[in-house]
């Protein structure tokens, strides 16, 4: 008997968002949901109990980095993930897919495998669909995502749909590779921001009847109107009765945009990176720390958000802790992002399960003086 599920709990006419709980071995993860990035077992200077009172219900780590340090075996040896980075939740590993994209610079690739030229230290790291389901059996986490390649936005059509191709291969070695059965592998459908590759992916994809699916390739350099209009034509080829995933998303805007086309699962470095770096997002719009109108304000962050940033500090506090480059300030800062971020989609939640999401859309496009 398997032990993930999917129950969708209600689904908006109107938008196709979704409201549903995904189960997990490490317990059940209510949807629309966004996973922090811990890329390396740990999201950056934030505790496991911080995350969890923000309203965090899973996290994701980073199969490439991990591997490179301190290593898959180490981890499985010390206990696996969960116990290494001391998390009781559910956490996704990807599978290094976008580091394709990313590292591109760095690696050289066929149809068999990857090989990685490590940004640490020089040596090579093979990821063939094989390796990469290993290392995530390793870690241990409850949802693995199979090896995929992710080609940029602007790519020419044959590469985009060579890309399609190998990311379909690639998913058929990562099935037969798995061995371990309390592990939900996902397919990651490709194809760029064209309609017959993305089609093409999913026809291909979904016949092998992964336990849910993600949208990859997406938010990486196009634009945000070409980013809605492709999860137009693509979401509704995915499995109606599995989650669905988004990965690498993103701008609240383009959650907000992607919950009303039927997306469940998201994930992005931005709040907690923009924290780091004195940019809050906030129930008005983003705010800029580091400006000098912020020197006196003794207002708060945000007053509709309840973490500690923002019922205990002013604005002036945040931006001098940034102007003196204390850490504190990014601490503080990404703590309140991510509670935004969780209480973003739990407010969608809500608003799918009492039928008024495209009041809540239309509500908080003009909140947030953003355009769809």
């Amino acid at each position: 008997m398997s032990q993930f599920s999917f129950q969708l709990e209600a689904t908006d006419p109107e938008t196709g968002a979704r409201a549903g709980t995904w189960t997990t071995p490490h317990g059940p993860v209510q949807t629309p949901a966004f996973m922090p990035v811990g890329t390396l077992g740990t999201v950056k200077g934030l505790l496991p109990d911080q995350l969890r009172d923000a309203g965090a219900q899973m996290v994701l780590a980073n199969t490439y980095h991990l591997a490179l340090r301190p290593g898959s075996e180490v981890v499985r040896e010390l206990g696996g993930l969960h116990r290494f980075m001391d998390w009781d939740g559910p956490i996704l590993t990807d599978s290094g897919g976008f580091q394709v994209f990313s590292l591109a610079k760095l690696r050289k690739m066929d149809d068999e495998k990857a090989v990685f030229r490590s940004h640490i230290d020089g040596s090579l790291l093979e990821l063939s669909p094989e390796r990469a389901v290993q290392i995530q059996e390793d870690l241990g986490a409850d949802c693995i995502m199979c090896l995929d390649e992710c080609p940029p936005a602007n790519d020419v059509p044959e590469k985009i749909r060579a890309a399609v191709d190998r990311t379909t291969l690639w998913a058929k070695r990562c099935r037969d590779a798995q061995k371990r059965d309390d592990q939900a592998l996902f397919g990651i459908n490709q194809g760029g921001i064209d309609e017959g590759m993305r089609t093409r992916s999913a026809e291909a994809l979904v016949p092998l009847d992964f336990p849910g699916y993600a949208v990859g390739g997406l938010s990486v350099g196009e634009a945000p109107a070409d980013m809605y209009r492709t999860l137009d034509f693509t979401v509704h080829q995915l499995p109606e009765h599995k989650p669905r995933y988004l990965m690498g998303v993103g701008r609240p805007v383009d959650i907000l945009e992607a919950v009303c086309r039927g997306i469940d699962l998201f994930d992005c470095v931005m709040p907690t990176r923009n924290g780091r770096n004195a940019m809050a997002f906030t129930s008005s719009g983003p705010v800029r720390l580091r400006n000098a109108v912020h020197i006196r304000d003794e207002s708060p962050l945000d007053p509709e958000c309840d973490c500690i940033a923002c019922t205990r500090y002013s604005r002036g506090y945040l931006r001098h802790l940034f102007a003196a480059k204390e850490m504190l300030g990014g601490i503080l800062v990404s703590l309140h992002n991510i509670r935004f971020y969780q209480k973003l989609v739990h407010d969608l939640r809500i608003a799918v399960k009492s039928g008024t999401v495209a009041q809540f859309r239309a509500n908080q496009l003009a909140r947030w003086n953003a355009q769809p």
